[in-house]
């Protein structure tokens, strides 16, 4: 017997129809949508750099670009000066105009005392991930109503920062986009134990 080649056809356009999108295909997809405010989805630091001659050293902090990439460090120092070009580079532009694509939001109230432990834990966190890519910096950190806010330069160090607080103290993080131009707003909110996390420990005198 012959099968009708038609209606076979047409069972699977219908059962191509009811295919289900796995849940971790559709996430990949809206993180693009979410990545894809510029037309090749590039960051701003690499859109910025793409006109610079190989190697160019930015004269106020000395990364050089090199490879289609900030580098920092000690590969920064064996970079030969003859024929270098000279700029400012995309991050130490972007703290002198205060330009931030990454925020985190500490919610308080937070006590003198432990907003000193988490800038400590901040900076250490920022100056880690500057030495592997010197693009990632805080722009600043400033009392923000009962809590304190941390601009970044990069969405990624912004999320790094908040991972690490709740990591080291506890609490909640929440993480969200706020424009199109993809700056990214990281909250951690303190837990019942972050202010006993963040103070120094005592001596017993028994």
């Amino acid at each position: 017997m012959k099968r009708n080649g038609g209606s076979g056809a047409r069972r699977i356009a219908r059962v191509k129809a009811r295919t289900v999108v796995p849940a971790r295909s559709r996430g990949l997809i809206r993180g693009h949508v979410r990545i894809g405010v510029r037309s090749d989805k590039s960051p701003a630091t690499a859109v910025e750099s793409r006109s610079l001659r190989d190697p160019t050293m930015c004269e106020v902090c000395g990364a050089v670009y090199t490879r289609k990439t900030w580098r920092a460090g000690e590969r920064t120092a064996r970079t030969s000066l003859i024929g270098v070009g000279w700029t400012v580079c995309p991050a130490c532009r972007q703290s002198r105009e205060s330009e931030y694509y990454g925020r985190v939001i500490i919610r308080g109230p937070v006590r003198p005392d432990v907003a000193a432990a988490l800038e400590r834990r901040i900076r250490n966190v920022a100056a880690r991930a500057r030495f592997t890519q010197p693009e990632r910096r805080v722009v600043s950190v400033a009392p923000w109503q009962s809590g304190i806010e941390v601009l970044t330069t990069s969405q990624k160090l912004a999320h790094r920062i908040a991972r690490e607080l709740k990591k080291a103290f506890g609490g909640r993080t929440t993480y969200r986009w706020a424009s199109r131009e993809g700056e990214l707003v990281a909250t951690w909110e303190c837990g019942a134990g972050s202010s006993r996390k963040a103070a120094p420990a005592t001596r017993s005198n028994r």
